[in-house]
């Protein structure tokens, strides 16, 4: 009996969650990838706002004049709307990243959009401005997630780093980062490290290898912009009659 229950709950993941995710991935569905401008790049960071290390990468961010774009957890948001006031009032843009930091291969169809409209909610509460942008957590998607993507356009990456993983290193990740430096690029990483998988003081390896990365001269010939900035004309077009 318990076989069955096993082989039955994994067959509804499968199919509830895991062929949308390698379907709309391969098709990319109403995923914006990459910028099509020159000698632009957007640098994302996802899972927070975290108080410790969220002012202080948005302390590195204003010391190189960049800007950015976060994607947050909607109950973290909550939680510290002073850390979510200061990115608007800094000229980054904030996405959301699902209420609670849980894959939607586990999330039905009416909490998930519950809880981006009570993400979405919060976000405007603090900063006067509703999200457009929304990046599920580990990529996943659900089949309920692509009528999602018609009210919030999905944003997904050129570059994720493995950055939540303190066994990358510094080094490692500085490396990295210079490999993903790209026209056009969209690089993931976390300003949090409390989320499932992730380890605590990976942000600080994070905020080492950024700052190394940021003082180069290859990085200091980029500009380093918003995803709504990255993306060309018609895109932003688009989305800005949704």
């Amino acid at each position: 009996m318990l076989l069955w229950i096993v082989l039955v709950v994994g067959a509804m993941i499968i199919l509830y969650g895991i062929v949308p995710t390698v379907l709309i991935r391969k098709a990319n569905f109403r995923v914006y990838r990459k910028g099509a401008s020159p000698g632009m790049i957007a640098l994302t960071f996802d899972d927070g706002p975290d108080p410790y290390y969220t002012p202080r990468l948005l302390d590195l961010l204003k010391k190189y004049q960049v800007k950015a774009t976060f994607f947050v957890v909607g109950k973290k948001a909550k939680q510290y709307p002073s850390i979510v006031k200061r990115m608007h009032d800094e000229g980054h843009e904030i996405g959301m990243h699902n209420y609670r930091h849980i894959s939607n291969w586990f999330i039905f169809p009416p909490f998930l959009g519950k809880g981006l409209r009570k993400s979405a909610n919060i976000i405007e509460q603090i900063t006067g401005t509703r999200p457009i942008y929304y990046r599920p957590p580990w990529g996943h998607f659900n089949l309920f997630t692509p009528f999602l993507q018609k009210k919030y356009p999905t944003v997904m990456w050129t570059a994720i780093l493995g950055d939540w993983n303190v066994k990358v290193g510094a080094l490692e990740l500085h490396k990295r980062l210079k490999n993903s430096v790209e026209d056009g690029a969209i690089i993931v990483l976390h300003d949090s490290g409390t989320t499932f998988g992730a380890d605590e003081l990976a942000p600080e390896q994070m905020l080492a290898a950024l700052e190394w990365l940021l003082k180069e001269e290859k990085a200091k010939k980029m500009r380093w912009v918003t995803v709504t900035d990255l993306l060309n004309a018609q895109t932003n077009k688009q989305i800005s009659s949704i």
